[in-house]
């Protein structure tokens, strides 16, 4: 019985739970390792240059947290600053 549905499915049954969403085999996590790309790239993050800032923005104007753009605290108080500053004079849009 338990042979026709491994054959239904195309295998031997093992391989059911692989290759679906960011698990490792034994149950982990795997998460990719995020990079500043402030560092990176050598941008220069300043309010006078929005189309760098705008990289880290959302389309409503909300600025993107750490844990999804990959800077460095350092770099994303910089970046916060700026933002501001550039919201500030209308260069970008309040979120």
């Amino acid at each position: 019985m338990s042979d026709e549905r491994d054959r239904d499915r195309g295998g031997d049954g093992r391989d059911a739970g692989r290759g679906r969403g960011g698990f490792r085999g034994r149950g982990k996590p795997y998460f990719r390792k995020k990079i500043d790309k402030i560092n990176a790239q050598n941008l220069t993050v300043d309010y006078k240059q929005p189309e760098v800032l705008r990289r880290f923005i959302t389309e409503q104007g909300k600025i993107l947290p750490r844990r999804i753009t990959g800077t460095s605290a350092k770099n994303q108080r910089r970046l916060v600053r700026e933002i501001k500053k550039a919201r500030k004079i209308g260069l970008l849009p309040f979120g």
